[in-house]
């Protein structure tokens, strides 16, 4: 028996409502959840000895669950007769101070003011199926009885599934009526997000508008927004940002939908905010393996990526997160990383708080009352301090923070905040200046520090950071190039003249500077406020052999190319990322790598000379184009692509006669580093040139 209507026009039928009850029979039919899914919502809101009105009341049990629990003044009112005669004959005997009226709720028979509540649930939905011009009229008609018959402080309490057309008619009608406008989700319960057919992919919401007495020449309007069934409303400043807000969560819920009812949809990430702030407080990545096989045990797990490593390769990059779920043995795992800015008690907290939300992310299949683990590195949620944060004209808005490694050590970083999940400058703290400031905050929470007081003052420049150990890989194989300078074993000694354009937090030039006591360093740098950061927090300092250019670095290079005694240098290094977040190549800019500009750097390269470049491009086709330009210009061209990353490490010199066979590469830099690791150098032991090098390949 086929109860629905041929089109959503005829919800707005009388003929259709009767015939509808007619065929229902005395089955109670309930839109959008029965009273048990309801009742938190409906006793927040609604008081037992209020008078409460239903419009549009059909044969569901809501008015009657409600009386059975001391709610007892309610009037149900619809517009079919047939169904108002079987819910009098229905609670004749059971409920007899309920009553149940044939009437039109466009045109009710009451006197103004007779109710403290109008309750609808679903009713505003099925008459407005469209805004066309008689439809609307129609609403607004209805919209104006409700108020009409509503005391001052009375509330219109509409269960609804807030599709667009109909917020925006409910919020706009009554924020114009001055009314105060809240809309609060329905929490679902457990047992629908696990049956095998939810009933509604979009979530169901409670709009509560409540009637205030008209201030004439007031324009006020309150708009709020009620994400969890206890939660603190969060007011919002306008309809098109509450509308927004309510958008959200049903993509939410269709997303969670999805993942219910099939796995393996691809990368799928979402932001859990914060229901006080509406800040973003947990990035949730789902990963599903179909390769696992189905046990009771291996259905879902949650990881918890402790704070500052949420940039390491196997949290931050898609494929990282595939090797982790495999290796976890879990058919979906969900990983979730921190937010800075946001306050975190421990890992007891943290899963108290997400177990209801990733509960709803849970694939098919999972047993009833199935525990689900959650897993972390090390067992806490690490540790991350944000010494300072501020915004920079052309690089937009960054942070300085210390995070504790893997190790115990701590490291300092710079981060964007438009590319949040890349660090782009990072130095290791030296041991006892990261004790000391560990040891400083446990004292400092202890007692009330002013306002203005900094968390964390700096230790002074060259104290706090080691400077022998370079912490990003693509620096080191960096670094490992200038064996491919000639008689590299000779090179502390030989006076040697770099360009390094990007200076970050200005670690790849002070690692050439204290290393090489012969060289000397012009460093270019387009963002004023970066020479500052590397100065005030990581111990950068310019001298008589290292020179800071604040310049582009195209115009730079340019201009050195014009002059007629133009310099050489022995290396030229490039390490620069793009502003461009849509190029499929990030770093660096296009325009380093375009080919007049390309001739410009080899004219002030010298003949043995070497170019060296931080590439990464996720475009194939754009990056078989910059190696080609790049072989066109240098005709020696070596490739070492870094482990775990996009980074891709580019070695470019003039003469393609003197190519390297690997064997040649890495004695060169064997001698190389055994000059670098002579007593009193400060060498990092766990770094080897020549490991740089043995996957370096010609192209």
């Amino acid at each position: 028996m086929n109860l629905l209507p041929k089109s959503p026009k005829e919800f707005g039928s009388i003929d259709y409502w009767e015939k509808f009850f007619q065929q229902r029979g005395k089955k109670a039919f309930e839109w959008y959840g029965t009273y048990l899914e309801l009742c938190g919502l409906l006793h927040k809101y609604i008081k037992p000895r209020e008078k409460v009105l239903v419009i549009g009341c059909g044969n569901s049990e809501l008015s009657e669950q409600l009386y059975d629990v001391g709610y007892q003044d309610i009037v149900n009112i619809d517009i079919s007769e047939v169904v108002i005669k079987q819910m009098k004959e229905r609670n004749a005997s059971r409920r007899p101070q309920m009553s149940f009226l044939k009437m039109d709720m466009t045109q009710m028979e009451f006197p103004d003011a007779s109710f403290q509540v109008v309750l609808d649930k679903g009713t505003l939905d099925a008459v407005l199926t469209d805004e066309e011009e008689k439809t609307l009229q129609q609403v607004d008609r209805m919209l104006a009885e409700v108020g009409r018959v509503l005391q001052v402080g009375g509330r219109y309490l509409c269960i609804s599934l807030a599709q667009a057309h109909v917020l925006k008619k409910a919020v706009g009608h009554f924020s114009r009526e001055g009314w105060m406008v809240r809309v609060h989700q329905v929490a679902n319960s457990q047992d629908q997000l696990l049956e095998a057919e939810p009933r509604f992919s979009l979530p169901v919401f409670a709009f509560i508008m409540t009637k205030f007495r008209p201030v004439p020449g007031s324009a006020l309007q309150i708009f709020e927004l009620c994400a969890q069934e206890q939660g603190k409303p969060v007011r919002l400043e306008s309809a098109e940002r509450l509308a927004e807000a309510v958008r959200e969560r049903q993509q939410y819920a269709w997303l969670c939908s999805q993942l219910y009812r099939k796995a393996g949809l691809g990368s799928v990430s979402l932001d859990l905010c914060s229901g006080d702030t509406g800040e973003p407080r947990y990035t949730l990545h789902v990963v599903d393996s179909p390769t696992v096989k189905p046990s009771r045990d291996s259905h879902f797990a949650i990881f918890i990526i402790p704070q500052g490593r949420e940039t390491e390769w196997l949290f931050g990059m898609e494929e990282g997160r595939k090797q982790l779920a495999a290796s976890a043995g879990f058919r979906r795992l969900i990983t979730v990383a921190l937010h800075r800015g946001q306050q975190y008690e421990g890992m007891d907290s943290i899963q108290a708080e997400l177990s209801a939300r990733v509960m709803e992310l849970a694939p098919a299949g999972m047993p009833a009352q199935q525990q689900v683990p959650f897993l972390s590195v090390g067992g806490d949620i690490g540790v991350r301090t944000v010494q300072h944060q501020d915004c920079s004209p052309l690089s937009g808005d960054y942070v300085i923070e210390d995070v504790q490694g893997d190790d115990k050590r701590y490291f300092r970083r710079l981060i964007f905040l438009s590319n949040r999940n890349v660090v782009q400058s990072e130095a290791r703290l030296l041991k006892d200046v990261s004790h000391r400031a560990q040891k400083k905050r446990k004292k400092d929470r202890k007692k009330q520090r002013p306002a203005d007081t900094p968390e964390d003052l700096p230790a002074a420049p060259g104290q706090s950071i080691d400077k022998s150990y370079l912490c990003c890989e693509h620096h080191k194989a960096m670094i490992a190039g200038l064996a491919l300078l000639r008689n590299p074993e000779l090179l502390l000694e030989t006076p040697l003249g770099l360009l390094v354009v990007g200076l970050g937090g200005g670690s790849l030039p002070l690692f050439v500077h204290d290393h090489f006591p012969k060289s000397c360093i012009d460093a270019v740098e387009i963002d004023p406020s970066m020479l500052q950061v590397a100065t005030q927090w990581f111990g950068f300092s310019q001298s008589d052999r290292m020179k800071v250019h604040i310049a582009d670095g195209l115009d730079y290079i340019t201009s050195l190319a014009a002059e007629e005694a133009r310099p050489h240098y022995d290396v030229i290094m490039f390490d620069v990322d793009s502003k461009d977040p849509t190029l499929g190549m990030s770093c660096p800019p296009p325009a380093f790598v375009a080919q007049p500009f390309l001739q410009k750097v080899k004219s002030i390269l010298t003949p043995e000379g070497v170019f060296i470049l931080n590439l990464v491009c996720r475009d194939l086709a754009l990056k078989d184009s910059v190696l080609a330009g790049l072989k066109a210009v240098f005709p020696l061209l070596y490739v070492r692509r870094i482990e775990g990353e996009v980074n891709e490490i580019l070695f470019c010199q003039l003469h393609a006669e003197r190519k390297l066979a690997t064997p040649e590469l890495l004695e060169m830099a064997q001698a190389l580093e055994q000059n670098l690791r002579k007593p009193g150098k400060g060498w990092d032991d766990t770094y080897v040139l020549s490991d740089m090098l043995k996957t370096v390949k010609i192209v």
